[in-house]
C-alpha cells in the first residue's frame, strides 16, 4: 500500500439520532479523525468544505433528505458594522479579552456549568462533567486557543490590585489558514443582558481583521431553528451551497 493511500483520511457515518435543531427530524454525520501530523492541514481543508471540529473529530451533517444545516462564515473585510453592533461594543468596553493556550480550568467550568444549566438544561451537554469539559478544550491536534473575557479589574487606592477581573465568558477558537473558527462559546447567564454571545462574535471579527485573516467561521445555521437564528444577523455572510460559498447581504440596510 502506498504512503498516499495509508495517509488518506478515512470517513465514517453515524447512525441516525434525533435532530437537536428540527423537531421530528433525524440527523446523521459523516466524520473523520484529526489525530496525526497532518491534522492541521486536513482541518483547514475540511473547514473550507463545511466541516466542524469537536475534540479530535471533524464532522459535517449527512442527513437523509435534509440539508437544513448550512455552513456560514463572515467575510471580515465586507462585514457591516451597524449602529447596534457598534453600540454593543461600546457598552462592553469594560470587558478584557485575553488569548491563551487551550487548557481547561475549574473557573471556566463553573461558568460553563451555570450557562448549560440555565440555557441548555435538556441538551446534549447537560451532563458534562469537569473531565468532559477538559476533554472538549484540551484534546486538539490543531491550532486551538481559548479567549477568556473578564470584567476589568478594579483598582485600589494604592493602584491596580493585581487580581484578575471576574470571568464572564469564554470562547474556544481554532486558528485556520484563512480565518478563525468559533468552536464553542459560553457566558455567565447572570450577564445575559450584556449580549456576550453577540459580543464574542464581533470581537472575533475584529481579531481576524487585526490578524489579516479573511473569515470568521460560525458553524452551522439552520433556518427555522431558534437556537441558530442569531447567526443570520452577521451580514454579509457566505453560506456554503452545492456550488460553493455564496454571499448573502442585508436587504434593508441599517444606518451605520
Amino acid at each position: 500500500m502506498s504512503v498516499e493511500r495509508r495517509n488518506f483520511p478515512q470517513f465514517f457515518i453515524t447512525a441516525p439520532a434525533p435532530c437537536p435543531y428540527l423537531e421530528g427530524q433525524q440527523e446523521r454525520k459523516v466524520f473523520t479523525h484529526l489525530i496525526n501530523a497532518d491534522a492541521r492541514q486536513l482541518h483547514d481543508t475540511l473547514a473550507q468544505g463545511g466541516f466542524r471540529r469537536s475534540q479530535n473529530i471533524a464532522y459535517r451533517p449527512a442527513c437523509d433528505g435534509c440539508a437544513a444545516c448550512v455552513s456560514v462564515r463572515v467575510p471580515v473585510s465586507r462585514f457591516e458594522w451597524t449602529k447596534s453592533f457598534r453600540k454593543l461594543l461600546r457598552r462592553n468596553r469594560h470587558i478584557v479579552g485575553n488569548t491563551m493556550p487551550a487548557k481547561a480550568t475549574a473557573e471556566q467550568y463553573a461558568v460553563f456549568r451555570r450557562y448549560i444549566d440555565e440555557r441548555h438544561g435538556s441538551g446534549g451537554m447537560s451532563d458534562m462533567s469537569m473531565m468532559d469539559y477538559s476533554a472538549m478544550v484540551d484534546e486538539s491536534f490543531v491550532d486551538t486557543r481559548l479567549i477568556e473575557y473578564r470584567l476589568a479589574a478594579q483598582p485600589t487606592l494604592s493602584g491596580p490590585d493585581g487580581r484578575k477581573g471576574e470571568l464572564v465568558a469564554t470562547a474556544l477558537t481554532d486558528i485556520l489558514e484563512d480565518g478563525l473558527s468559533m468552536i464553542y462559546s459560553f457566558f455567565a447567564p447572570e450577564y445575559a443582558a450584556s449580549s456576550f454571545g453577540t459580543y464574542m462574535v464581533l470581537d472575533h471579527i475584529e481579531r481576524a481583521e487585526r490578524a489579516g485573516l479573511p473569515y470568521v467561521y460560525l458553524g452551522y445555521w439552520v433556518e427555522g431553528s431558534q437556537k441558530m437564528d442569531y447567526k443570520a444577523r452577521f451580514l454579509p455572510q457566505e453560506r456554503l451551497s452545492q456550488t460553493g460559498w455564496l454571499l448573502h447581504q442585508r436587504r434593508d440596510k441599517e444606518h451605520k
